[in-house]
């Protein structure tokens, strides 16, 4: 059984009369994130590459698109409040990537960084989004990353939040082992105290409102991950070869504005790596936001969003 709302046929569902639009506006005020209430925001369902994706389209359909690219075991609610910032000037989608959130599990367990980064390629051209600002976080930061440097004038431009060529193993392996102890619960409020316990920055208020979009419960009552544990399993590997990673050599071709975003206390994306990657890329700019760790939107959603709207204003 699901504990959220979204699209279930072929119809956009829109997601503004819900309480869970209403319970977003009251974490959006408590948090001082700029925002307009009568943001449009809608659930949708598509096909790509055999296999069927919901997204969260947000604001003007006349407006610049963003594509919203979520981190590994999260969904495309990861960005739910900068969504809603966002929609004041921009058309923004949020996808949940194959395997996450509400779209369909891969029928060949096939959840390579390579393959999501061609479902990302096929979710812009199935739109027919002209150059969006592409926007990536950890997971996501590496499928946009796969993406831009098969062909950088596809987008405007590209943010990476707290994701690089080079990673602490270290800090791979504490999420690893969170992943690897957070699978089954029998209660909600177990798998809530050790996200709390885990993720120190985000109110309780702020988990218990998220928790609905990760978790799942089953037919004999037990509370579950939302995402297959194919990918639960694989996920926790780094991918290897140069199809699932890229180089800073290769960053230097990519030929477009790009964001950095770092964590200040990021286990995954050391300061030393963050600088090297920066240095790397033509028209890179390196923000590091505080009070936060890798996951920068959900942790200081303000400070992000506030180095983001810098960036996306210097856009030509």
């Amino acid at each position: 059984m699901f504990l959220n709302t979204f699209a279930s046929t072929a119809q956009p569902l829109d997601m503004t009369g819900t309480d869970e639009f209403r319970s977003l506006l009251s974490s959006a005020a408590d948090l001082g994130i700029p925002h307009t209430p009568a943001v449009p925001y809608r659930s949708h369902n598509i096909v790509l590459r055999q296999l069927r994706f919901q997204y969260l389209e947000w604001g003007n359909p006349d407006s610049p698109a963003i594509v919203l690219l979520h981190g590994g075991h999260q969904s495309a609610h990861s960005w739910d409040l900068v969504s809603l910032h966002l929609a004041q000037n921009y058309r923004v989608f949020a996808l949940d990537q194959r395997g996450h959130g509400d779209s369909e599990w891969s029928r060949d367990a096939e959840y390579t960084n390579d393959a999501m980064s061609y479902d990302a390629e096929a979710f812009i051209d199935a739109l027919g989004l002209q150059r969006p600002t592409l926007i990536g976080h950890s997971m996501g930061g590496r499928n946009a990353m796969l993406l831009t440097r098969r062909d950088p004038s596809r987008l405007r431009a590209l943010v990476i939040v707290d994701v690089g060529p080079e990673l602490s193993d270290r800090g791979r392996a504490v999420i690893a082992g969170f992943v690897q102890a957070n699978q089954e619960f029998d209660n909600l409020q177990h798998f809530i105290e050790n996200v709390r316990k885990y993720d120190p920055y985000r109110s309780l208020e702020h988990v218990e409102r998220t928790v609905k979009y990760n978790m799942l419960q089953r037919t004999d009552g037990k509370f579950v991950s939302k995402c297959d544990p194919t990918p639960r399993r694989l996920g926790l590997v780094r991918g290897q070869g140069p199809s699932e990673n890229i180089t800073l050599d290769e960053a230097r071709g990519f030929r477009l504005p790009v964001l950095l975003v770092r964590g200040a206390n990021s286990g995954i994306l050391t300061a030393d790596a963050a600088e090297r990657f920066r240095d790397a890329l033509p028209q890179g700019t390196l923000v590091t936001v505080p009070n936060c760790g890798h996951n920068v939107h959900g942790q200081n959603t303000l400070g992000f969003i506030v180095a983001l709207d810098e960036f996306l204003q210097r856009l030509p």
